[in-house]
């Protein structure tokens, strides 16, 4: 199972990953408590380990610039948070030939089997564009395809939604922090519960 945590912002965040070694990171371009401009995303790129992707997390954005930021290697993957339609998810990856994860906010079982057919490489599944709030994990089971597991998830609560689902990945934000902020311990609890994870499920 990976692992992706979700709203880095500082140099210390960066410092923080490259330590404790996520398989993805999360740079996000949208709302205000986590967003950060593009020419700070290229900075903290450049701090990054080669070996762990940045994930770019955009909300309808103008799907030029996002094709942009893919051909210049300031992220590896998109992620698309808002209204963007199955033909914008083929259209960045025809543009840039870089992968596109399409999170979908999940309140019925019926949100998240609308998308089961889509293009994305991976889906990501929430309970809302990061509202911190555990999405209801009952509406995932059975789901055949590889996702993300978004929403409320903590270093405490991990195993238990992953006894109960299959997820390919799980993605952490405020689950890691403290006070708003990147916490270097939670950050290290969360890869090492993961990591045992991987070796049990």
């Amino acid at each position: 199972m990976k692992l992706k945590i979700c709203g880095l912002k500082r140099i210390e965040d960066i410092e923080y990953a490259n330590l404790v070694k996520p398989d993805y990171v999360g740079f996000v371009f949208a709302g205000n408590k986590r967003r950060i401009t593009y020419d700070m995303a290229e900075r903290l790129k450049e701090k990054l380990s080669a070996d762990i992707k940045a994930v770019g997390v955009f909300v309808n954005e103008p799907l030029k610039n996002i094709a942009d930021l893919l051909e210049r290697n300031i992220i590896d993957i998109a992620q698309l948070h808002g209204d963007e339609s199955e033909e914008d998810v083929k259209y960045i990856k025809s543009a840039t030939g870089k992968k596109v994860i399409k999170a979908v906010r999940v309140r019925s079982r019926c949100d998240a089997e609308a998308w089961l057919d889509s293009s994305a490489d991976y889906l990501l599944f929430d309970s809302g564009a990061g509202s911190g709030i555990t999405l209801d994990w009952s509406l995932l089971c059975g789901i055949d395809r590889k996702y993300f597991l978004a929403g409320g998830l903590t270093p405490d609560n991990i195993a238990c939604a992953c006894m109960r689902l299959t997820p390919y990945a799980v993605d952490l934000s405020s689950g890691v922090e403290t006070d708003g902020v990147k916490d270097f311990e939670k950050m290290r609890r969360t890869v090492e519960t993961v990591r045992k994870l991987s070796y049990t499920l």
